[in-house]
């Protein structure tokens, strides 16, 4: 018998199948509210993101709805909105920004000492595309948003740096990332990120790397923090 590789389960996918096996189980039928995150988090040991994590896999899978003020609720069987599952190896949103919390305020440190004039131009006007794009839809400012982060990667002057960001990217805009942001998306939401994506800037083109750093982290901080609040008192 051939032998087959053994790859790591995260953790946020170990969640997810008990919670996808008790409702196949009938533990929770179709229609029922499944316990809040804080009690599911109690009883499995974990954290709330982690949690939160498996919740939103169950829901791109079409399994579970989240309803903002209410609840998780589980869907009929043979919904015509169930998916296949996320991919394995996609990382979740929490994971996503504790990485780019590392690595991008870095980026920015670095940028401040190494930007040149035509560079602090470029992040500058991704800025500008944010501000239009949120202006014109009303919704997020994706492609700004991605172009800004890449544009301070890219005056690091670190082609590998330049890279990782750009996974990370393309893990940031996958339909784990995208679910948990949509259930947050609001005019006033994206104000406010970009008003710190305004302070990372002027403490780049300031060539202050300590004072873009620590913008960096506000911000990532800042969305960590968004993606936190409780689905019961979202309206």
């Amino acid at each position: 018998m051939p032998f087959h590789s053994i790859e790591p389960r995260r953790l946020y996918r170990q969640i997810a199948d008990q919670i996808r096996l008790l409702i196949k189980s009938g533990e929770f039928s179709a229609g029922a509210r499944l316990p809040p995150e804080r009690d599911l988090a109690k009883q499995l040991g974990v954290s709330r993101p982690s949690v939160r994590e498996a919740l939103i896999a169950l829901e791109v899978e079409g399994l579970v709805e989240v309803r903002i003020g209410s609840g998780i609720y589980v869907r009929p069987v043979g919904d015509d909105k169930t998916v296949a599952a996320p991919h394995e190896a996609e990382a979740g949103p929490f994971e996503l920004l504790r990485a780019r919390y590392i690595i991008e305020s870095e980026c920015a440190a670095l940028a401040a000492k190494s930007a040149k004039k035509a560079q602090l131009d470029a992040i500058a006007e991704a800025l500008d595309e944010m501000q239009h794009e949120l202006q014109e839809s009303e919704r997020q400012p994706l492609n700004g948003d991605r172009l800004f982060h890449l544009r301070i990667a890219e005056a690091t002057g670190n082609g590998a740096l330049v890279a990782v960001v750009k996974m990370l990217w393309d893990e940031r805009t996958g339909p784990l990332y995208k679910q948990l942001e949509d259930h947050y998306d609001s005019p006033a939401l994206w104000e406010s990120a970009i008003a710190e994506h305004r302070t990372v800037f002027l403490a780049i083109a300031a060539r202050d790397p300590k004072a873009a750093r620590t913008a960096m982290q506000r911000h990532l901080n800042q969305a960590y923090k968004r993606f936190s609040t409780g689905w019961d008192t979202l309206q």
